[in-house]
């Protein structure tokens, strides 16, 4: 029995590694990107796809080796089957605007919404099945898409001409994009007449991209690429302050309902703009003062260029959207409703509901003898950090209706600084406090993350995905974005 067990762990393994070895770029793929643009519909309960258009163009820049996505990250994923053996030649998990809207109270009240969104691979040679699924409760995956698409197809676009007004910097040249990460920043609210603003504004946060571990020990993986193209106005909608602003990405504040949520729902803008270069990872930067930013897993982040903690965001909103990672945070307000449901692991890889506490997702890198979960002092932080948000919103309230009724400049402008120097006093406090505890630099289960006040846990007490300022990544945050660097890059 022993035996025969063994021949067919072997035949397994076998049809295995003949399975992965048959999925190679040349086979099924040309050096080419296929877009493929389509409509994500519906609520809380139910959603569904219809098909927008598809374009053909450029060269691909992803990897030629990794084209099947294992890393399990995302609510949701489109994988892409050869039509006529039903193999699966590519796939990738991702998280959409949709998803978010899901848990949103719009969203559970039954109100159907519709966005945008595309699937971005390297262009088949032959007919295939694209499908999409999403994550059920349990987190296991579900199709609830599916069609056939023959790249042959006379209605599908095919090199669309370039828009001539587009400008292309490149911030940081390595290589070949088939074996580099390749990132492109947008400019966002940028009029003509601050196209010099721009590039100085991409040389700044190119440079503090590489300052930051562990980007900066695979510096020479990375391409970087600035895209530019003026907008009408400078800055971003801010609805609170009753502001709107005629910008190319049509970004705003108070996505969801969240004050500081930056995004934009303008998805076919953003791709015909990012297409100028072959991209994996999307950057939008915003040309605002405004504290804020989003970041969405394998879709886009956003950032604001000239607030005191623009080089946090910068990197804090990339973590999301380029390696898949939580929000570690559980005091301030979100718009979400059980964004994780209670006793189900979440797939990111820096949270943990520890249901199994001998099997923490992160155990390799736990401290020696740390208790699990780790006992930390928690107490007096929640309170000091739940007063802190009471203030921020009142503050932030009120500097929203001195612009709504437009109040002089400078009386904003002292409210405004006034905010900030209390922002910066806490985060100073934070820091103090988490420097003068027993667990500094331990790694443990630390009891709140993703939203929750109880039965989610961080790895470490803190790190750029859990408060502001000048920091590193913890370690689990850190080996998360190495493995996805390393994707793109073999």
């Amino acid at each position: 029995m022993k035996h025969s067990g063994f021949i067919s762990l072997f035949i397994l393994l076998a049809a295995m590694l003949v399975n992965a070895q048959s999925v190679t770029f040349d086979k099924f793929f040309i050096d080419k990107t296929m877009r493929i643009d389509y409509y994500h519909i519906g609520d809380s309960k139910s959603e569904f796809i219809t098909l927008d258009k598809i374009y053909q163009y450029g060269t691909w820049g992803g990897s030629l080796t990794n084209l099947v996505d294992n890393f399990n990250n995302g609510k949701y994923y489109f994988k892409i089957y050869d039509a006529a053996t039903k193999t699966l030649i590519y796939s990738k998990g991702f998280d959409s605007y949709f998803g978010e809207y899901k848990t949103s109270d719009d969203g559970l009240n039954g109100i159907k919404k519709t966005y945008h969104e595309s699937a971005i691979i390297p262009n088949p040679k032959e007919k295939i099945i694209f499908a999409v699924e999403t994550r059920e409760k349990d987190n296991s995956l579900k199709e609830f898409y599916r069609t056939e698409i023959e790249p042959s197809d006379m209605y599908i676009i095919k090199d669309p001409v370039k828009d001539k007004t587009v400008k292309v910097v490149e911030s940081l040249k390595s290589g070949d994009p088939h074996v580099k990460v390749d990132v492109v920043i947008l400019g966002e609210g940028y009029t003509a007449s601050e196209e010099k603003k721009f590039n100085n504004d991409l040389a700044r946060f190119t440079k503090t991209f590489f300052n930051q571990e562990p980007y900066k020990s695979n510096k020479d993986k990375f391409n970087v690429y600035g895209v530019f193209k003026a907008s009408e106005e400078s800055g971003a909608d801010e609805p609170d302050h009753n502001s709107f602003k005629k910008t190319i990405l049509n970004t705003t504040f108070c996505s969801l309902g969240s004050e500081r949520y930056l995004l934009t729902e303008d998805n076919k803008t953003m791709r015909d703009l990012a297409s100028n270069v072959p991209y994996d990872a999307i950057y939008i930067m915003v040309n605002h003062k405004r504290y804020g930013g989003g970041g969405i897993y394998n879709l886009y982040c956003t950032y604001t260029s000239d607030n005191q903690w623009h080089e946090y965001l910068f990197l804090h909103e990339f973590g999301h959207s380029f390696a898949g990672l939580a929000d570690e945070y559980y005091t301030s307000d979100v718009s979400y409703n059980d964004f994780y449901p209670k006793g189900v692991e979440p797939v990111e890889p820096n949270i943990t509901a520890l249901l199994d506490k001998t099997n923490i997702k992160w155990k390799q890198y736990l401290t020696h003898g740390v208790e699990i979960p780790t006992p930390w002092e928690k107490a007096l932080f929640d309170s000091t950090d739940l007063a802190w948000q009471k203030i921020r919103r009142e503050q932030n309230n009120k500097i929203a209706e001195l612009k709504r009724n437009k109040a002089p400049e400078s009386e904003v402008n002292k409210l405004q600084n006034e905010y900030d120097a209390k922002d910066r006093e806490h985060q100073k406090w934070i820091d103090q406090y988490f420097q003068k505890s027993k667990f500094h630099n331990m790694a443990g289960a630390f009891e709140g993350a993703g939203y929750a006040s109880k039965d989610l846990y961080r790895p470490m007490l803190d790190c750029i995905m859990f408060s502001k300022g000048k920091k590193p990544f913890c370690k689990v945050c850190e080996e998360a974005i190495k493995r996805v660097i390393n994707y793109y890059s073999e």
